[in-house]
């Protein structure tokens, strides 16, 4: 199997760095309540604003379009663009009369397509760049999206008194960040054709352990930071060192590859002797390898296929006549798309239980957030040496379960019970979006993966737009005749019970689905007659 060279490990380090930046979005309920009083707009429109964020990716296949005729560098910088105008023209004109809402609508809109862009460039890099190792380069790469909030919180917190408001300032990183980033990572964007040689596990180790210790260090930054006592300066300076951590891997492998040839060119000079005087004996040893690598390809070929192949391959019109699609749409609809409200709201919901710093919740979800979304790729790693593949849909089903819960929980208006259930809830929903790459493969085949995907998540703005509504209207309902502020546990009392039913019911869904699938798969064993994952047509 061909080994990743360090041309391939500095891309995966671009896409971590991209993904890393690529959540500004994340950061609204750090300013949405200020937002709010700065604009004059109610509490249902601030919820339309966030989910105009999640209808940008509902023009996000022109990002896939462009990536087959522009160079890969070319779309990243297109979102960054995207980002910087939506961002930037808020931040100039936020407290101007002039930029009125449904400027503000169409701007977030756009800052939103321009996420899919930036992700689109991400995808296709690890897919491309580690074939063999696909998924988990993927969810490697995107479990960094979970401190996208917690990066923007730090630096809004480090950076110098510029007399401009909080709001202001996170318009101000949301639109400039991820345009450096992107120009930093430019040379980094593209595809390569696979190295040679032995194949090594010891990046993906290396990379699993930096990984984890960043995720503990934000961890840190959210609930242990004050009682350690370190400052927000240092906590950033730490995010900083370990997001540039993941450079040694390549750094090293390239030292490695310069000193290979230099030993092969030393090991040349010594056979030139022996290469003029026996053209035959060399001839031979040449095609030996050759033929071995031509089986051993084939061998891996016929097991990709065996690993990848799993369902029948529907795509098109089929996918939305197959019941086993819409049992999937609305579970993930009912969890993965609840838990992105929940957290769009959760700078409401700290004001209303009167916390004094809505940040250090935001900080929280996007810290378990991220390791929710790396655990999928130990998942990956793991059970793929050791032979066994565990079943995405009961994955997904065990995830949804302590969601459901956690929002049951948040009904008691003690404040600890509101970080623990936070947690829970950030924890899931990164891992129950990281587990859905693969799902939609593993029910629906990879042929036509990205047009099924790209169905998939049109649930998330239609979702957001259900369930952000309903939230907004209880709220403004327990705010009565006091304006647009309520101040009470009272106030999203009855948007946690119907959140936490609509989650259950999500549970049993993906449970029947999972019951679904489990039944077709031992039917396959003991006759052909059984059609493939997702075959039943409504």
């Amino acid at each position: 199997m061909a080994s990743p060279t360090s041309v391939h490990w500095l891309s995966l380090v671009g896409s971590v760095w991209l993904q890393t930046i690529n959540g500004p979005n994340s950061d609204f309920p750090v300013y949405s309540s200020q937002l709010k009083n700065v604009k004059g707009i109610s509490q249902v429109q601030l919820n339309f604003l966030a989910f105009a964020s999640d209808a940008g990716k509902l023009l996000g296949w022109l990002a896939g379009v462009a990536a087959l005729y522009v160079p890969l560098w070319a779309v990243a910088l297109v979102g960054a663009a995207f980002g910087l105008v939506g961002y930037g023209v808020q931040f100039l004109f936020l407290e101007s009369p002039r930029l009125a809402y449904w400027h503000l609508f169409s701007l977030t809109a756009l800052a939103g397509n321009g996420i899919c862009w930036i992700n689109t460039v991400c995808y296709l890099l690890c897919i491309n760049n580690f074939p063999s190792d696909s998924r988990v380069a993927v969810s490697l790469a995107t479990s960094y999206l979970g401190l996208s909030a917690k990066f923007y919180t730090t630096m809004s917190d480090t950076l110098p008194d510029l007399g401009y408001s909080s709001a202001k300032k996170y318009l101000l990183l949301n639109a400039v960040v991820p345009m450096l980033v992107t120009l930093l990572v430019v040379p980094s964007l593209r595809v390569v054709k696979p190295g040679s040689g032995k194949r090594t596990d010891v990046g993906f180790l290396a990379m699993f352990a930096i990984t984890l210790a960043t995720g503990a260090c934000a961890v840190v930054g959210s609930i242990g930071s004050k009682s350690l006592g370190l400052s927000s300066k240092e906590h950033m300076i730490s995010l900083y060192v370990m997001l540039a951590v993941p450079l040694l891997i390549p750094v090293v492998l390239r030292v490695r590859e310069s000193m290979a040839k230099i030993r092969e060119a030393a090991m040349w000079e010594n056979r030139v002797h022996d290469l003029c005087s026996d053209e035959s004996v060399v001839e031979m040893e040449l095609e030996v390898p050759s033929k071995e690598e031509e089986v051993v390809e084939k061998d891996q070929g016929v097991e990709l296929e065996h690993v990848e192949g799993q369902g029948e391959e529907v795509g098109g019109l089929r996918l939305l006549r197959r019941f086993d699609f819409w049992l999937y749409f609305f579970s993930y609809m009912f969890s993965g798309t609840l838990g992105l409200v929940f957290l769009n709201n959760l700078g409401q919901i700290a004001e209303s239980r009167r916390l004094s710093d809505p940040s250090t919740l935001v900080s929280l979800s996007s810290s378990f957030g991220f390791f929710g979304r790396l655990l999928p790729a130990f998942l990956d790693y793991y059970t793929a040496k050791s032979g066994y593949s565990i079943s995405r849909t009961a994955s997904m089903a065990a995830l949804m379960a302590p969601m459901a819960g956690a929002f049951f929980l948040m009904l008691h208006p003690l404040d600890m019970l509101l970080y623990t259930s936070t947690a829970v809830i950030g924890t899931c929903t990164g891992a129950i979006t990281s587990v859905a790459v693969s799902a939609t493969s593993e029910l629906f085949g990879t042929k036509n993966f990205g047009v099924n995907h790209n169905v998939l998540v049109a649930n998330i703005p239609v979702g957001s737009l259900c369930f952000g509504y309903l939230a907004g209207l209880l709220y403004q309902r327990e705010a009565g005749g006091s304006g647009n502020r309520c101040l009470g546990a009272a106030c999203y009392r009855d948007t946690f019970l119907l959140w936490g039913l609509t989650c259950a019911v999500g549970t049993g869904l993906c449970t029947a689905l999972y019951a679904r699938c489990a039944k077709r798969t031992h039917g396959d064993k003991k006759g052909p007659e059984v059609s493939g994952a997702g075959s039943t047509v409504v």
